[in-house]
């Protein structure tokens, strides 16, 4: 069995669109009915949650933010020697980058082995359990405690599908530290209807007498949080902002871009410095340990000499979040902004970006938004956040790569239908143009005075495209080398689109802005960047 066959059998465990609707009633009335099946699930692969303590695992939930701490903590702890284990959701390309060991997705070989392993082990004891079988991220959070317990790493650091108290991942029964990033509105049908709510489920991930921490949030969560770490005997710690952190050799850098990062930092450095002391405490000391400051929570990193801490600040890599790719005529701007908050910290970078980057070309510059948004998000709200952006352009375009499925398994989707996800790229395209026909009869071309001359002054054209190659396909009018070579061949569309293009083809700069969806990111991403495909 090769790869490509381990991961349709993996998506033959995706819930269907058409019984979806039914698993989510049921979540709300039973909340706890998918953890308890986890430890069932769990034991019928030979493990018990008493197996996963040696995992000496960070465990890390939130809104916004909760995979780029992850990714954070993760290198501020290789950067120690230590081997690592890391767990995140969604993946963007392929799904065995939700596996990683030492920063690195798994190999397809040691997917294939493991899968395989664990997949047969649940296949063969159906019968006794009623035919049942873990979901597609039951699944996937189970063969990943297997990858690390049997590739022998010292740490885990897990990162929360949705929620927290009631996710998959909470049957880690003695985390080493627990993580809040910050909070915000999403998943309603799951988590509620109030941050308040949400916040609740957030922080049902905290145990007896674990380290937490969480970032500065707004009043009432901030309460519930409190409340619920109280309640459950968890010593609780609110992170300080970035810039109270001392380095010994100025401020703290962070190779992600975006001021949201500072929050998410200085999260990962208190999780790692919390995770460090207590593996000293341990008295197992690597050789290559630095020794840690004892004020764990004092917001100081080493104040006896250099850390890794910041360093690992510096060199973590987390694609798809405010990442920007440059070629030639065209810089694409890829950040998988999906809620309210997210999205206009990624206005914010967007227009700070471009401002810098688009003052040095000379000749008329084109801006275009391809955007994607999924679920129960309100597409018209995010919107509403990207029109004082002025794209000349504007494509949607569903979260399908391309076409042709073939070697194409790691993004299937079987939650939604293909007459769902047309339609609300139909809606969304009408929002979009109900939108920027109000902020043109308010003048909108005086709200951002440094912009250079667009193409299109009065109405951004809007376009619909049936994936995501063609609409790159069409933006780059086979000006961007990189795409060209990626792509067998091009997608055929009208005439009357290609008309449109003009502007396109005739511009000195192209800046793209892909966001609203992190699959959309992802299935980009295949095309532009084929170092992360590979």
């Amino acid at each position: 069995m090769n790869y490509e066959e381990a991961v349709c059998a993996l998506n033959t465990l995706q819930t269907n669109a058409s019984v979806l609707d039914q698993v989510r009633k049921e979540r709300s009335e039973l909340p706890d009915r998918q953890l308890q099946a986890m430890y069932g699930f769990l034991h019928r692969t030979g493990l018990t949650v008493e197996d996963l303590d040696p995992l000496n695992i960070i465990h890390v939930t939130g809104t916004k933010g909760k995979g780029s701490t992850c990714a954070f903590t993760e290198r501020i702890l290789r950067g120690y020697g230590f081997r690592t284990g890391f767990y995140s959701s969604p993946h963007l390309i392929q799904v065995r980058e939700r596996i990683r060991i030492n920063g690195q997705p798994i190999s397809k070989e040691l997917f294939t082995k493991y899968f395989w392993e664990v997949y047969d082990q649940l296949d063969g004891t159906q019968g006794p359990h009623g035919g049942s079988m873990p979901g597609y991220f039951c699944f996937l959070t189970i063969l990943a405690f297997h990858v690390f317990l049997r590739e022998r790493v010292d740490l885990a650091v897990v990162e929360v599908g949705i929620g927290g108290a009631y996710d998959c991942t909470n049957i880690i029964r003695k985390p080493w530290v627990c993580g809040i990033s910050s909070l915000e509105i999403d998943h309603m049908s799951i988590l509620g209807d109030s941050i308040e709510e949400i916040a609740w489920q957030k922080a049902g991930i905290f145990k007896p007498g674990v380290p937490g921490f969480t970032v500065r949030q707004p009043a009432g969560p901030m309460t519930v949080i409190k409340d619920r770490a109280k309640e459950k005997g968890c010593p609780l710690w609110v992170c300080p902002d970035l810039e109270q952190y001392e380095t010994g050799a100025g401020p703290v850098h962070l190779s992600l871009a975006g001021q949201q990062q500072h929050c998410n930092a200085s999260l990962a450095l208190q999780l790692s410095k919390t995770w460090l002391e207590r593996y000293r405490q341990s008295g197992v000391i690597k050789p290559s340990i630095l020794s840690v400051s004892p004020h764990i929570f004092y917001p100081t990193l080493l104040p006896r000499g250099p850390s890794p801490l910041s360093p690992g600040l510096e060199a973590t890599e987390w694609p798809g979040r405010t990442q920007t790719l440059r070629h030639g005529p065209i810089t694409y701007y890829l950040d998988g902004a999906h809620t309210t908050g997210s999205m206009q910290a990624c206005v914010h970078w967007f227009r700070q970006q471009t401002q810098q980057e688009e003052g040095g070309h000379r000749g008329p510059v084109v801006r275009v938004l391809l955007f994607n948004a999924t679920g129960e998000r309100d597409s018209a709200a995010l919107l509403k956040l990207l029109v004082p952006c002025q794209f000349d352009f504007t494509v949607f375009c569903p979260n399908i790569t391309e076409t042709i499925t073939e070697n194409n398994a790691d993004q299937q989707n079987f939650n939604v239908s293909m007459e769902n996800v047309l339609t609300r790229c139909l809606d969304n395209q009408s929002s979009w143009q109900r939108l920027s026909e109000t902020e043109t009869q308010q003048g909108s071309e005086l709200l951002i005075p440094d912009r250079l001359p667009l193409l299109a002054k009065t109405r951004t054209h809007t376009l619909v495209f049936p994936c995501i190659l063609s609409a790159l396909q069409w933006i780059g009018q086979e000006r961007d080398g990189v795409l060209a070579a990626a792509a067998s061949s091009l997608v055929p569309v009208q005439t009357s689109v290609l008309a449109k293009a003009t502007a396109l083809k005739e511009a000195a700069h192209i800046s793209v802005l892909v966001t609203g969806s992190l699959h959309l990111v992802g299935g980009a991403l295949k095309h532009l960047d084929p170092s992360i495909a590979s």
